[in-house]
């Protein structure tokens, strides 16, 4: 591991812990998804900063840490993949959240295909936790990330072919359930 990926698997632990953030369905701390994200995009040839990205993806939405902290302390290229995943259009007065989330897969698309890739693992790790422990709120997720797939098609390979089938395999369980009942 380099010294820019051990710092920030480091910083965006502590950023994480800082504001006593868990993982939702399963009371872990936070910082297991991002470490789950980097291993991932490293398991696919992801570059350094790759990698440093996805470990602090989250800390500027979930914490207090800023871009500009992240340029200082990272260096822009990693500074840049985090902005290139943050949510953009959080803001309820921004329309619903199917509003939203069209507005976000339009941002996405158009992202950089390191910040996609990064995106995938990230989708691929988040899938898992929400289809397992949240059946209910599993619909709306499957559903916004299967109209992200259709469009965001620039990250790695690999990751796009596990995400794509995730959502196959989700929808193909539905259905056997559907026609079951």
């Amino acid at each position: 591991m380099t010294d820019l990926i051990t710092r920030a698997a480091i910083y965006s632990r502590a950023a994480h812990q800082a504001v006593g953030q868990r993982r939702k369905y399963t009371d872990e701390p936070y910082h297991l998804h991002p470490a789950a994200v980097a291993t991932t995009v490293e398991s696919v040839g992801g570059t350094t900063a790759m990698i440093a990205a996805a470990y602090l993806h989250d800390v500027v939405e979930d914490t207090h840490v800023t871009f500009r902290a992240l340029a200082h302390e990272f260096g822009p290229a990693v500074a840049d993949y985090v902005y290139e995943l943050t949510d953009q259009f959080t803001d309820p007065a921004q329309g619903n959240r199917a509003h939203r989330k069209a507005m976000e897969r339009d941002r996405l698309v158009r992202i950089s295909p390191e910040a996609q890739t990064i995106k995938l693992a990230d989708l691929i790790d988040n899938t898992m936790s929400i289809v397992e422990r949240d059946p209910d709120f599993a619909r709306v997720y499957m559903a916004e990330k299967r109209e992200l797939l259709r469009v965001m098609r620039a990250g790695n390979e690999h990751l796009l072919r596990i995400a794509d089938a995730s959502v196959a395999t989700y929808y193909g369980r539905r259905d056997a359930e559907a026609s079951d009942a």
